[in-house]
């Protein structure tokens, strides 16, 4: 497999504890990497470092061989990042959300490529109403419809599947497997048991 993100003797402190210390990690081209470990353990914090997010850290961050702050903008340009939280403005419909996203990515806005990712993750018919109506599932829902949008990479995902329902895991399973097979990348934390192909990579914190 191809390199991809990398770190070396990653750490990170908060409040006068050491989160993670010493950590190594490759995230490579047509793999699946998944984060575990306690609450607490630092798995939001780290996903958040590796996707540029945090600069408060120690060790050396490298993305297809180079230095991080040398192809700053060639990764970010290559990276697709999910929160814990879904980040859905509630005074936007779905489809008005999905605008936004591409506008903020600097793509050029399609509405019928976004009906299409809405219509994708089950929300046919909900493009026009208002976010703050619909369910913190549907929700979840039109922030996973950005993995349909884009063709990036390297996918950072923190908790995906946290409150949609089984159809929705079934589907998130296949389209992140899909994505790894084509040779994307996908970092994850979940506390869902994934079923997946090719096989899930672990790495445990705390």
């Amino acid at each position: 497999m191809s390199l991809g993100l990398q770190a070396r003797q990653l750490a990170c402190e908060r409040d006068g504890r050491w989160l993670f210390e010493g950590l190594d990690l490759d995230v490579r081209c047509g793999e699946i990497v998944r984060i575990e470990g306690p609450n607490g353990s630092g798995k939001t914090t780290l996903l958040k470092l590796l996707a540029g997010q945090l600069g408060d850290y120690h060790g050396e961050l490298y993305w297809n061989g180079e230095r991080f702050h040398k192809v700053r903008e060639h990764f970010l340009a290559n990276l697709l990042y999910l929160g814990h939280s879904p980040g859905v403005k509630a005074g936007l419909t779905p489809l008005e959300n999905l605008a936004w996203y591409q506008a903020l990515n600097g793509d050029k806005g399609d509405e019928e490529q976004c009906l299409n990712a809405l219509f994708h993750v089950g929300l046919g018919g909900f493009e026009d109403v208002l976010a703050g109506q619909l369910s913190a599932g549907q929700q979840r829902r039109v922030a996973l419809a950005r993995l349909t949008l884009t063709r990036r990479a390297l996918w950072v995902l923190d908790e995906p599947f946290t409150a949609i329902d089984r159809q929705g895991v079934v589907a998130l399973e296949k389209q992140l497997a899909a994505h790894v097979q084509a040779g994307g990348s996908v970092l994850v934390t979940t506390h869902h048991a994934l079923a997946v192909s090719p096989a899930v990579r672990c790495v445990q914190l705390g």
